[in-house]
This record gives structure tokens, C-alpha cells and sequence, in this order.
């Protein structure tokens, strides 16, 4: 969360509401399509085209219902050569939940392995309860109509290599799910966020000879991701107050090293 926007797949981004002001960032990243989605989503740069959400996060906020025109925008501005950052407050919930809807559409992952190939690649990614169901809804009840909607929208066959790049980030989390340490990384994979999964090295067992460095490792990966969730929260509750835009930024100087009806509009 701290450490800037993740890339997911070729031209498709998520990060938080501070990485979507980042002009560093966001050239380097050729992000030239936003999708904002939280309370107060509205549109900061003129040279961007945004698609902006106003919801909550809160599990009883419906976000399904925006799901055909995000996909549709994302999309379109890659299949444009153009790259789209998804961004909510933290980049850790509503941003993630579209991205996924976004993912089980242009392959044939079910909704969990959608989300956890964005794990693979944004390690604090982690939708509200009522975000989880809606993607579980999406996938038994509505993804076999929507890819078919899908197709007839984009009837040329897709650039991408999508699913298998998805594969690839979800195989990264599964590993380190089963052993605690990353494979090994080669070009073709995509890098993890810094420390995004930590496992014991020469180099740590070196720096703790007596106590173990791999358990030490360990304890300081469980603070440090005890903080992230503690930093998304306090995002969260905050935004919810009056200066979303002051307090976030005032929140993300603080934590680093490392919502009511809804509205959708779209600006150019």
C-alpha cells in the first residue's frame, strides 16, 4: 500500500488515492485512463480520462452494478495502447473487487483465483466480506452471460495474454502460501511488490546467528502487514469525514515506509 501502484496485467494498474495524483507514477506507468471509485470520486487531472464511482466500502454497497462499464473502459483504453490505473482510497478493497470482476470476464478464472492472481501482484488486496460475495454472485449467477456480452462487444480476437499472465500471479501466491518463500523470479513474471512476501535467506539467519533468522523474518512480516491493514483501516474511517482528500494525504505521510446512494459518472 505504501509502495506504489501495482501492475496486474499489461496496461491495467491498481493503486490508492494517492498514487492517482503521482504524475512521477503515473508517466512512468503510461497510465492514461483512471478509474476512481470512493466517496468523493471526481476527476483531478485534465490530461487523464476518468471513469469516477461514488461507493462506500461497505459491505452492503451493490458494486456489481458497475461492473459492465468499468470493464467496458478498461478495456477499450488498453485495447488503445493506453494504461488504466484502478484506484480507491487504500487500493486495497473496491479497486481490487472491479479488477477482479475485470479479470473473470477476459478469462475463464473463477473468482477466487481472480483475486488471488491479484495477490500475486498487490499483496494487501483484500475486499470487504460483502465485496467477496458479490464477486462469488458474479461468478455462479451472471459470468457465463457476460462473457458472452463481452465477446460480442470485443469480437476481435484479444492482443492479450491475459489469462496466462493471471496464471502466472496466482501460481506466485499459491507458492508462497505453501512454503512461506517466493519462487524464483524470471523475466517473464512480473516483480512482487517490495517484501510483499517474505521467506528466511542466508542473508537473514547471518543477521540473527543466535534467535533464527528466519523467525525473525517471519515476526517482522506479520507487524508489517499488521500495520498495512491498520493504515487501510484508519483510510477508511477517515475518508468517511469531511476533507477526504487532506486527511488521506495526511494519513499516507504518517504510515509510510513502506460510504449512501451511489452516483457514476464518466469525465473526459
Amino acid at each position: 500500500m505504501g509502495n506504489g501502484m501495482n501492475k496486474i496485467l499489461p496496461g491495467l494498474y491498481i493503486g490508492n488515492f494517492r498514487d492517482a495524483k503521482d504524475l512521477e507514477q503515473l508517466k512512468t506507468n503510461n497510465i492514461t485512463h483512471i478509474v476512481s471509485i470512493h466517496d468523493n470520486a471526481k476527476k483531478i487531472l485534465d490530461n487523464k480520462e476518468y471513469l469516477c464511482i461514488q461507493a462506500s466500502d461497505s459491505p452492503d454497497q451493490d458494486l456489481s452494478i458497475f461492473f459492465p462499464q468499468v470493464i467496458n473502459f478498461i478495456h477499450r483504453a488498453r485495447l488503445d495502447g493506453g494504461g488504466v490505473l484502478v484506484h480507491c482510497l487504500a487500493g486495497v478493497s473496491r479497486s481490487v473487487t472491479i479488477t477482479a470482476a475485470y479479470i473473470m470476464t477476459v478469462t475463464n478464472l473463477g473468482w477466487r483465483d481472480a483475486l488471488n492472481s491479484i495477490r500475486g501482484a498487490r499483496s494487501v488486496a483484500n475486499p470487504n466480506f460483502g465485496f467477496q460475495k458479490q464477486l462469488q454472485n458474479y461468478d455462479s449467477e451472471h459470468i457465463e452471460e457476460e462473457r458472452k456480452k463481452f465477446k460480442a462487444t470485443f469480437p476481435n480476437p484479444s492482443p492479450f495474454n491475459d489469462e496466462d499472465e493471471c496464471r502466472q500471479n496466482l501460481h506466485s501466491y499459491q507458492h508462497y502460501l505453501l512454503t512461506g518463500k517466493d519462487r524464483a523470479k524470471s523475466d517473464d513474471l512480473y516483480p512482487l511488490p517490495h517484501r510483499a512476501y517474505q521467506g528466511s535467506t542466508e542473508q537473514d539467519e547471518k543477521a540473527s546467528p543466535t534467535t533464527g533468522g528466519s523467525k525473525d523474518v517471519a515476526k517482522e512480516a506479520g507487524e508489517r502487514d499488521a500495520h498495512e491493514v491498520t493504515v487501510a483501516a484508519s483510510l477508511t474511517s477517515t475518508a468517511n469525514s469531511a476533507g477526504v482528500e487532506d486527511e488521506v494525504d495526511k494519513l499516507f505521510v504518517s504510515s509510510r515506509p513502506s460510504v449512501s446512494d451511489s452516483k457514476i459518472k464518466r469525465q473526459l
